[in-house]
């Protein structure tokens, strides 16, 4: 299967040892919320496009890890709203939120949510299909932050 390819910043901030994960709602006549995302480019490395889509949806500005953690299955319907429907593979980075700034595109309605908000907010409104693999991105991430934190203890 080879989709069309694109990226994604999970934005996290601690909220005392808690994360709390910054969504952004989808354009439409149904919004949805979502990770900040949209097209990787030819003159930027992936994770500096992550982190473009982030300020430009989110106005979320920080650090963003060069690796990815995570890719998942994201569907789109085709502009116009007709019914047919593109899946794209998206590739995740996580993003630590240092300070927000207005976001460049409008409507986006940045908002923060804790872990168990953000399941519920990301299931909303979506097939299971798509719905658990944005759950998936989110347990993964919450996988990667507590092992980041075990890291920095043993330190």
């Amino acid at each position: 299967m080879n989709l069309p390819l694109q990226v994604a910043a999970v934005c996290y901030r601690l909220h005392g040892d808690e994360p709390e994960f910054l969504l952004v709602q989808t354009l439409g006549s149904r919004p949805k919320w979502t990770f900040p995302k949209g097209a990787p480019s030819r003159s930027m490395p992936d994770w500096e496009a992550a982190a473009r889509e982030a300020r430009e949806e989110a106005g979320a500005i920080g650090r963003i890890e060069h690796r990815d953690f995570h890719h998942y299955v994201h569907s789109k319907r085709s502009p116009g709203g007709q019914k047919a429907v593109q899946e794209f593979l998206v590739r995740s980075f996580l993003l630590e939120v240092r300070r927000l700034a207005p976001p460049q595109e409008f409507r986006r309605n940045p908002t923060w949510f804790t872990a168990d908000q953000a399941r519920e907010a990301l299931s909303e409104g979506r097939t299971p299909k798509y719905g658990a693999e944005l759950l998936q991105v989110l347990d993964r991430s919450l996988l990667r932050l507590e092992a980041s934190r075990s890291e920095l203890a043993r330190k």
